[in-house]
């Protein structure tokens, strides 16, 4: 029998989420209220139009443009406002009345999430944020909880359903970038303005939660890399298809160790990379979002899901009303977060990577000596090299070491029959897949590469991840 008295739910925003988070608690009262041991209240819905079209039927009395009067006296508060302001002075509002806050604000938590942890920790409050994050995937528990008493080496991510939904579309049904947005924008996937998407906006806020959550350290947002799938071509993913590889927009957290001084710290950053087809991520498909998460003890680990939509999203967020709801009826403290390892946050020229470069390059004696040389010079150990020029049937592999080498492998390569020997053509192009270094040292040899004179153009450099 359920005696404890009810807990009062105010609501903030009433979009795709929010409404049916609203009618959810409407709908199964009952069934929450036996998990509980208390009934949830919803007693009211701040909007600022009462008037707007809804997702779902709510009564209409429910509905107020006042929000500071619907928390005052809640128990919970769950904000689903989206953007900065207003949402976070009604959150330090919230909390400061002692509240407890759910919220699926991942941009007002990548910029004040410190400021909101304290505010809650002085009054003993809650911040639940499940659905910030990679939407029904429960991610931000497992970090927070599951893997509190182990050691997070590295999380690979993707974040973003509207460009892996894009970049899926280019690799299975050959489009465009701008076709394959247009097919998301039609789908409803896509924003009528998709920049925070596209440009890896939305990706690196989610990066610099995960990122603070799984490393005990405040990682700010401006100290996340960042860079988006605008300039991703079809030629790029193509390519990508014929190496047995695909090219994903991807979130990497992980710890680094300095080699020389044993100094840790951690890197967050986001940017379209190469995976294997054969890596776990390369199978994630359409707007869906995954997290691949690498513990010491636990090993590796996979969370995967729906990363957005209304119903999926309020599946989150109910999870944490529900938390919230059962800390009332037990009692006790909110949980602080663990953000006292401070570690420091490194830049992303200490990042250890791969590359792939594709070199448009004169076709003439010398060339892979030239090309050899820079490499050499930036310190930067070549894997593989592939080698083709116009009206050639197949490409031509180059072995790595003959190029690793250095200038003197290559001209022997060159003397001995190497393709790049003139004979009339005027271009061929290069692929060269390097060893792992650090970003630092593959960048200057790409800018290196960029300024010689037997490269016509830089095609495209892609990193490559996940092995």
């Amino acid at each position: 029998m359920i005696e404890y008295r009810n807990l009062r739910v105010a609501l903030l925003g009433a979009g795709s989420v929010g409404s049916q988070v609203a009618r959810l608690l409407l709908e199964q009262g009952d069934e929450f209220a036996s998990r509980i041991g208390a009934r949830l209240e919803l007693v009211g819905i701040a909007v600022r139009d009462v008037d707007a079209p809804r997702d779902a039927d709510l009564p209409r009395e429910l509905f107020t443009t006042d929000a500071s009067s619907l928390i005052l006296g809640a128990d919970i508060v769950v904000e689903l406002m989206g953007g900065v302001e207003p949402a976070r002075g009604f959150v330090l509002e919230a909390l400061n009345s002692g509240a407890d806050v759910i919220t699926a604000n991942k941009a007002l938590l990548a910029t004040h999430g410190p400021e909101l942890f304290d505010a809650a920790e002085q009054v003993g409050a809650q911040l639940y944020y499940e659905a910030a994050v990679a939407g029904a995937i429960p991610i931000i528990r497992p970090l927070r909880d599951s893997l509190a008493g182990d050691r997070v080496n590295r999380i690979l991510g993707i974040v973003n359903g509207t460009t892996n939904f894009v970049l899926d579309r280019m690799d299975v049904h050959g489009e465009t970038l701008q076709d394959a947005l247009a097919t998301a924008t039609d789908r409803g996937y896509a924003e009528a303005d998709p920049t925070a998407d596209i440009g890896g906006y939305d990706a690196a806020q989610k990066a610099a939660i995960l990122a603070s959550l799984a490393f005990h350290t405040v990682v700010p947002l401006e100290r996340v890399y960042r860079e988006g799938i605008t300039s991703v071509t079809k030629a790029q993913v193509d390519a990508a298809r014929e190496a047995g590889a695909v090219i994903k927009l991807l979130a990497i957290c992980e710890r680094l160790t300095d080699p020389e001084t044993g100094e840790e710290g951690v890197s967050a950053r986001v940017y379209p990379a190469l995976i294997s087809r054969d890596h776990p991520l390369a199978a994630v498909h359409g707007a869906h979002n995954a997290v691949f998460v690498q513990a010491a003890s636990a090993g590796d680990l996979m969370f995967y899901g729906a990363g957005a939509g209304g119903v999926e999203t309020a599946s989150a967020v109910l999870g944490d009303v529900v938390s919230a709801a059962r800390r009332h009826v037990v009692g006790g403290p909110g949980v602080a977060e663990s953000t006292h390892a401070d570690l420091p946050v490194l830049d992303i020229g200490r990042v250890v990577t791969r590359y792939q470069i594709t070199l448009e390059v004169k076709d003439q004696p010398g060339v892979l000596a030239a090309v050899a040389r820079i490499l050499s010079d930036g310190g930067v150990s070549v894997e593989t090299v592939q080698q083709s020029v116009p009206n050639q049937t197949g490409p031509v592999i180059i072995p790595g070491p003959a190029l690793a080498g250095g200038a003197s492998a290559a001209a022997s390569g060159a003397a001995a029959g190497s393709p790049i020997h003139g004979g009339g053509r005027a271009t061929a192009t290069l692929v060269i897949g390097t060893h792992e270094a650090e970003e630092a040292a593959l960048a200057a040899t790409v800018e290196a590469l960029a300024a010689s004179d037997v490269v016509i153009a830089i095609s495209s450099v892609l990193r490559v991840e996940g092995s």
